[in-house]
C-alpha cells in the first residue's frame, strides 16, 4: 500500500501527534542525556590519562611534538574506527578493515613504483587506494546483504583474502613510494597541525553529520535496532546493508592513502590488527555492539583514550604486553558498562 492510499482525517492525525508528542520528547531528551552522560565520562578517562600521563613523564608528555604525536597515530584507527560506527550501530561488524587499509596501501604503492608515468598526477595513486577500499567493502556488502552470509563469516573471509593478495601484490616485499607531491601533502601541516589529522577532523565531521542529521544516519539506526520494523517501515535494509559496509571499506581506503602517507612504504602488513583497535574504540566510545546505537564523537574520544593510553605507555617504557591488558580491561569495563545501560532502558520501558 502507497503513502497515496493511506488518508487520516487531519483531526484525528492531530490528536495522535499531540498525544504522542510528550513521549517521544521524553525519550529523545533521555538519549540526548544519556549521550551526554557518556561523552562526559569519555572526557574524565581522557582527562585521567592526560595527568597520569603529566605525573609520569613531566614535560615530555605535554610538549607540543609529543600532543601531535597522539593525534598523528590515532589518525588512521580514527578513520577506521569512524567507518565501524556505521557498521556496528547497524547491527554489522567488519573484521576486515585492517587487511583492506593493507591491500589498499600496496595497490597504491604499485602504481606508484611500478606503472605510474612521470606526469601522472599522484591523485591517481589515491583513487586507486580508495576504489580498492571500496569494492572490498562492496563485496563484504552484498555477500552479508543479498548473499545471507554471516558478518563475521564473511568479513573473516576478506581479511584472509585481502591480506593473500597484498601479499602476491607485492611479492612479499615493501614498497617504498618516492612521489614528492605524495609525500609533501601527507607528510606536510596546516596551521602546524599535520595532514593526517586534518583528514581525520574532516572525516569525523563528516560522519557526524552523516549519522546525525541526515536520513542515512537514521536509517542505520533503525536497521540497527529492529531491521524487521526498518524493512515495514519501507527501507530498503539489503540494499542499506551493503551501502553500510562499502561506507567502512573506503574509510579503509582513506586509511591505507593515509598509512602510505605516514610511513612511504606499501606493505602487506600494513593495519594489521587495525580491526580490533577499530572495534575497541568504537565499543568503548558508546556504540552498542548488538546496533542501534552509535555515536561519532564517543568514537572519536574512544581512539583518543586509546592513542593517550599508547602514548603514557610508551614515555613510561612499559611493555607492549601491557598495553595489551590494559585495553583489554578498558574494553571489557566498557561492555559491562553497555549491558548495565540497556538494561535499565528495557526496565524503564
Amino acid at each position: 500500500m502507497s503513502e497515496q492510499d493511506v488518508t487520516i482525517p487531519a483531526a484525528d492525525e492531530s490528536a495522535r501527534v499531540e498525544k504522542e508528542a510528550p513521549a517521544a520528547r521524553e525519550r529523545r531528551s533521555g538519549l540526548l542525556h544519556g549521550a551526554a552522560g557518556r561523552n562526559l565520562g569519555l572526557v574524565i578517562a581522557l582527562a585521567v590519562l592526560c595527568l597520569v600521563g603529566v605525573i609520569t613523564a613531566g614535560d615530555r608528555f605535554v610538549g607540543t611534538a609529543n600532543i601531535l604525536t597522539i593525534l598523528r597515530l590515532a589518525a588512521v584507527t580514527g578513520v577506521l574506527s569512524i567507518g565501524m560506527t556505521f557498521v556496528i550501530t547497524g547491527a554489522g561488524i567488519d573484521l576486515s578493515v585492517g587487511s583492506v587499509l593493507g591491500l589498499s596501501s600496496v595497490w597504491a604503492s604499485t602504481v606508484a613504483t611500478q606503472t605510474m608515468a612521470q606526469d601522472t598526477h599522484w591523485i591517481v595513486m589515491v583513487g586507486c587506494a580508495l576504489l580498492v577500499g571500496l569494492g572490498a567493502g562492496i563485496v563484504n556488502g552484498v555477500l552479508i546483504a543479498y548473499g545471507k552470509v554471516v558478518a563475521f563469516i564473511a568479513t573473516l573471509a576478506m581479511m584472509v583474502s585481502a591480506r593473500g593478495l597484498a601479499e602476491i601484490i607485492a611479492n612479499r616485499q615493501t614498497q617504498v613510494v618516492e612521489v614528492q607531491g605524495f609525500l609533501d601533502f601527507f607528510s606536510g601541516s596546516f596551521l602546524g597541525v599535520p595532514a593526517l589529522v586534518w583528514i581525520f577532523a574532516v572525516v569525523s565531521v563528516i560522519g557526524w553529520v552523516l549519522l546525525n542529521r541526515t536520513t542515512f544516519g537514521r536509517r542505520t539506526v533503525a536497521v540497527g535496532g529492529n531491521p524487521e520494523a526498518a524493512r515495514l517501515a519501507g527501507i530498503n535494509v539489503k540494499r542499506h546493508t551493503m551501502y553500510l559496509y562499502a561506507l567502512a571499506g573506503l574509510a579503509a581506503g582513506i586509511g591505507g592513502v593515509m598509512m602510505l602517507g605516514r610511513t612511504t612504504a606499501g606493505s602487506s602488513t600494513n593495519g594489521q590488527f587495525y580491526e580490533l583497535d577499530a572495534i575497541a574504540a568504537v565499543v568503548v566510545g558508546g556504540t552498542l555492539l548488538a546496533g542501534g546505537r552509535g555515536t561519532i564523537v564517543g568514537t572519536v574520544l574512544g581512539v583518543l583514550i586509546f592513542s593517550t593510553l599508547t602514548n603514557v605507555f610508551t614515555q613510561n617504557n612499559l611493555s607492549i604486553s601491557a598495553q595489551a591488558v590494559a585495553k583489554g580491561v578498558i574494553i571489557v569495563v566498557a561492555v559491562l558498562l553497555q549491558q548495565r545501560i540497556a538494561e535499565r532502558s528495557r526496565a524503564g520501558t
